[in-house]
This record gives structure tokens, C-alpha cells and sequence, in this order.
């Protein structure tokens, strides 16, 4: 039972106790008071009008008018204060002397009549005192007995809790603090034993855990932490990545001298300050401790930063440090370490990359095209007469050049977009237009494997801010790719509506659909989905992203496995 219950239980009930040992003081006190009144009220007054009325009887020769008037007065006080047993007859025997004494008021033998009733009268009175007296103290008595009672049950609970209440709590406090004496005089294995269900057993579980902490902190090499600690500061200062280590109040515990080189201080006044003041004087401090809302689909951007005397590119990674701590259950977090990852060499490589692929391209659209004119002319009659097996051969390398040609101008606006170069000519656009001219360009192919082109647009749906040729491009693109994945005698919708204040533009088809693992790479570089037919480079869908992002939109793609999939994009009403 837990301590604070034993109090509420020890005191209540001695309260309780207390509480009946006034009701009944009360009640007896009362009764004692009643009885008391009674004997005041009913026979002190009587005793009183009759002590006035003999006064008034032997005035009456002295001044009979006045004494008349006085006996009657407290006569008729004593004909309304008859209160014992014979009195009413008494009183009214005294009336009617009373009378007999009014008509002759020299009688002397109505006189000692008088006399004599009103003796009687207060002879009743007496002894009527006396039995109340008696009755009151009877009452007193009981009282006197219920109250001794009620004291001595008070008392017996006042004296169990005086005996056992200070033991409960005082055997474990002298206990516990026998047992914290011990840990200061250096035996940590000393531990408490009290392991009861109330308050005394937490503090004795909270107190073993803590010597077990103490006993294993003793236990352990100090000097081997020491150079422990050493090393790893030695192992982080020589790391190439900057690295900035953060307990779980955002305080800096340390710094090795890469991060300290790109954010331009020193180590006295970096370790030991909270992050968030720092961030007020330091923009790059103030970067990194931005926190990214990231998802699944976005991934963050490097960040640049002018180091080792040259714009350098860096990946932020934020790890998250938690540990269990001994003798508990919880995991706690203690912290942070930034980690910056120097991809300076990728980009550069990635740059170089990309050069080369538009240097390339750009060179093969020349002769590309030179092929397709050189077949053109094959193609013309007055070139001369060809053959069945020759116009298929014509027929194989029109389509394949006509493959190359597709994927030069791909990989010439990938090198673009990735170099920055792409130039978007924003203007206010019908869309209502745009997918007309997308499914006009889209319709002989469609029309080739019998697929239906259906288009559910709502009504007077507002104007974009878009680059009209660019964003047909990636409609055509969707639609281009809802076609090569869907059956034959098939049907694809296109849909056209608003939503918060931008345009929604829809591509469903009925295909095989996405597997949930391939879903997060659809729109990256050169990534075809495993087992879809390798007509293209993978680049449709990552440009689609990259232009409808450059002009402040959003892009995306829901699919089920066997139910087909909707490929989308939303761009800014006017």
C-alpha cells in the first residue's frame, strides 16, 4: 500500500473520530441544556408569580388597590405556565379563593386558603425541580460516558499511528540514507532492499539503479576513456568531411578543423555555443542548421560553398544519435552530428558528363540529318526505281535514324537543363489548346494499335502561365508513353481540370502499371522500368520533371500494379 494511502487512511479515520466525538459532546451538551431550560422555564417561573403573589397578599391591607393588581397579574402568568401534574388543579383552587377573597378582602380564612394553594403550588414546583435535576444529571452521566468512549477510541488511534506511522517512514529513510553513507565512502555494491509497491520502493529502485551506474562508471579505465576520447578527437579532426557534433539541447560539442575552415571561426568560439545564436551572426551556420522538409520523391540539393579556394559542392547528412541507457528500457537522444559530404570531384565529373554529351549530340544531329535527307532523295522516284527489299531496308533505317534523332535532342536538352542553359519563354497559355495540339500530335500512333483517345475537360477553366512548347512536350511525352505501354483496342483518358487555383492536366491509361519499389525512380536519369520494352534512353520523364518544376510547378505519378497508372502535372492559373 502506497505511503500517501496509509496517511490518507491513519488520518481519516482519526478525523472521523474526532468528527463523532464532537457530535456527541454536541448532543449531550444540548440535552444537558434542554433539561436545564426546562427546569428554568417551567418551575423557576412558577416559583417566582408564586413568591410575588404571597408579597402582594400581605400588602393587600397596606395599599389593596396595588396588590390586588399584582396578584392578579401573576396569577394569570401561572394560569398560562402549568406545567406538572396537579398543578392545574392547585392553581385553579387559587383562582377561585382568589374570588372568594376579591368579595370579602377582610376575609382572613379566604387569606390562609390562599396561602395554602400557593404553597402546594410551589411545593409541586420543588419537587418537580428536583426530579429534572436528576434527570439532567443522569444525562450528564451518559454523556460523560460516551465521551470517555469516543475519547479512548480517538486516543488508541492517535496512539497507533504515534507508534507504527513514524516507523514506516523513518526505517526506510534511516535504511536509505545508511545505504547513500556507504556509496559516498566508496562501496558502490551497496543496494536497498525495501522493495514494497508504494513510494520507498520507486525510491529504492531509482537508488540501485543509480549506484549500478556508479559501480560501472567505477569500474571503468578512466585512463582508457581518456585516450579513448583522444583518439576520436583525432580520428574526427582528420577526417576530410567538415563534421559538427550537436548534443540534444542543440549545444556544439565539437568541431573538427574542415568545418571550422568553411565557416570562417574558431574552435573557442564555435564549441560550447548554442547553434541557434550562431546562426545569427553566421549565414553558413545558419544553412546548415535549416531543418529540410524532405519526402520520398525530393531529394535534397548540394550545397555550395566557396572553399579550398574554389566553389565547392557538399551533401548535408544529419545523423541522428540515440542510446539505451544502463539499467533502463528507454532510448534516449543525445544529439546530432552534421556530417557535410565534399562532392566536389562528382560535380565536376558530372559537369564534364554532361559537356560531352552535348558536344556529342550536338556533332551527331549533322549527319543524322544528312541521313534522313540522303533517304529522302532514295525515296524520290526520279532517283531511280527501287525494290521491295530495298524500300524495306530504306523504310529499317528512316526509323532507326529517325530513333537517333530522338535521342540526340533528349540528351541535348538534358545537357541543358543541367547546365543551366534552358530558356523558358513564360506566357499565358489556353489549355484547352494544349492538349488539342498534344493528342493531334499523339493521334496516328494511337490509331495504329486501335487505342482510344478520350478527353474530359471541365468548363471555362482559366488561362496558365506556361511555356506553351515545353509543356506540350511533356503532355506529349505522358501520352507518347501511355500508348507504347498500353494494349491494343485499349483506352486512354486525358483530363483537363482546376484545383487550388492551378490547372491539372491528367494522363490515365489502363497498362500493367508500376511496382511499388520502382515508383520514387520514374522521373530520374536514364531509369527504365525492369521488363518495359528499351525504345527509349529514360530521359522523357526526368526532362518532363525538370521543365514543369522550372516554371513553379508540380509533377507526379500514381499507379497500381495491374490497374494502369495516371501521370500528372499542375501549373499556376492566371
Amino acid at each position: 500500500m502506497k505511503i500517501k494511502t496509509k496517511l490518507n487512511l491513519g488520518v481519516g479515520l482519526l478525523f472521523l473520530m474526532i468528527l463523532i466525538l464532537a457530535l456527541v459532546s454536541s448532543f449531550y451538551i444540548f440535552s444537558i441544556k434542554k433539561d436545564t431550560e426546562n427546569i428554568l422555564k417551567a418551575n423557576y417561573n412558577t416559583l417566582e408569580y408564586s413568591r410575588n403573589m404571597l408579597l402582594s397578599l400581605d400588602e393587600i391591607n397596606a395599599d389593596e388597590e396595588k396588590a390586588l393588581t399584582t396578584f392578579e397579574i401573576n396569577l394569570t402568568h401561572q394560569l398560562s405556565n402549568i406545567t406538572e401534574t396537579g398543578e392545574d388543579r392547585a392553581t385553579h383552587n387559587l383562582q377561585n379563593s382568589y374570588r372568594l377573597l376579591k368579595k370579602n378582602k377582610t376575609d382572613e380564612l379566604a387569606k390562609n386558603q390562599i396561602r395554602k394553594e400557593i404553597f402546594e403550588i410551589m411545593k409541586l414546583n420543588m419537587n418537580a425541580i428536583k426530579k429534572k435535576s436528576d434527570i439532567a444529571n443522569k444525562t450528564a452521566e451518559t454523556g460523560n460516558l460516551w465521551i470517555a468512549i469516543t475519547g479512548t477510541l480517538c486516543f488508541l488511534i492517535a496512539f497507533n499511528l504515534l507508534v507504527n506511522l513514524p516507523n514506516n517512514i523513518a526505517n526506510p529513510l534511516r535504511e536509505l540514507t545508511e545505504s547513500i553513507q556507504e556509496i559516498a565512502s566508496g562501496n558502490y555494491s551497496e543496494r536497498v532492499h525495501f522493495m514494497d509497491h508504494n513510494e520507498f520502493g520507486d525510491l529504492a529502485k531509482s537508488f540501485n539503479t543509480m549506484a549500478e551506474k556508479l559501480q560501472e562508471y567505477n569500474n571503468s579505465n578512466l585512463y582508457k576513456l581518456s585516450f579513448e576520447k583522444k583518439r576520436l578527437e583525432t580520428l574526427i579532426n582528420n577526417m576530410h568531411d567538415p563534421i559538427i557534433g550537436l548534443d540534444n539541447k542543440g549545444v556544439i560539442l565539437f568541431v573538427n578543423d574542415e568545418a571550422l575552415k568553411i565557416i570562417g571561426m574558431k574552435s573557442e568560439e564555435v564549441v560550447g555555443q548554442l547553434a541557434e545564436t550562431l546562426t545569427l551572426t553566421n549565414d553558413l551556420m545558419k544553412s546548415l542548421m535549416k531543418k529540410e522538409c524532405e519526402n520520398e520523391n525530393q531529394k535534397s540539393l548540394p550545397m555550395k560553398i566557396f572553399a579550398d579556394g574554389k566553389e565547392s559542392y557538399f551533401e548535408k547528412e544529419i545523423v541522428n544519435i540515440t542510446i539505451k541507457p544502463t539499467g533502463e528500457d528507454q532510448t534516449i537522444n543525445i544529439g546530432d552530428v552534421i556530417i557535410l559530404r565534399n562532392i566536389t570531384i562528382f560535380k565536376e565529373l558530372d559537369f564534364a558528363k554532361t559537356n560531352f554529351i552535348a558536344t556529342v549530340s550536338h556533332e551527331l544531329k549533322t549527319p543524322i540529318s544528312s541521313i534522313k535527307l540522303s533517304l529522302q532523295l532514295l525515296e524520290n522516284d526520279q532517283t531511280g526505281l527501287i525494290n521491295e527489299e530495298q524500300k524495306q531496308l530504306i523504310d529499317s533505317i528512316k526509323e532507326d535514324s529517325q530513333r537517333l534523332l530522338k535521342i540526340t535532342g533528349e540528351l541535348l536538352e538534358l545537357s541543358q537543363l543541367e547546365t543551366g542553359k534552358i530558356q523558358l519563354n513564360i506566357d499565358i497559355s489556353n489549355p484547352y489548346e494544349m492538349v488539342h495540339y498534344a493528342t493531334e500530335a499523339v493521334k496516328v500512333q494511337a490509331e495504329q494499335k486501335h487505342i482510344e483517345l478520350v478527353v474530359e475537360t471541365e468548363e471555362n477553366l482559366p488561362n496558365i502561365k506556361a511555356d506553351n512548347e515545353k509543356t506540350a512536350w511533356v503532355l506529349i511525352n505522358f501520352l507518347t508513353n501511355a500508348i507504347t505501354y498500353s494494349s491494343e483496342n485499349s483506352k486512354i483518358i486525358v483530363k483537363l481540370n482546376s484545383e487550388n487555383n492551378k490547372v491539372v492536366f491528367k494522363v490515365i491509361d489502363t497498362g500493367k502499371g508500376i511496382d511499388n519499389q520502382y515508383k520514387a525512380k520514374v522521373f530520374d536519369k536514364y531509369f527504365q522500368i525492369p521488363g518495359s520494352h528499351k525504345s527509349g534512353t529514360g530521359l522523357g520523364l526526368a526532362i518532363s520533371k525538370e521543365f514543369i518544376e522550372a516554371q513553379n510547378g508540380k509533377i507526379g505519378m500514381e499507379s497500381e500494379l495491374g490497374l494502369g497508372s495516371t501521370f500528372y502535372f499542375k501549373l499556376n492559373a492566371v
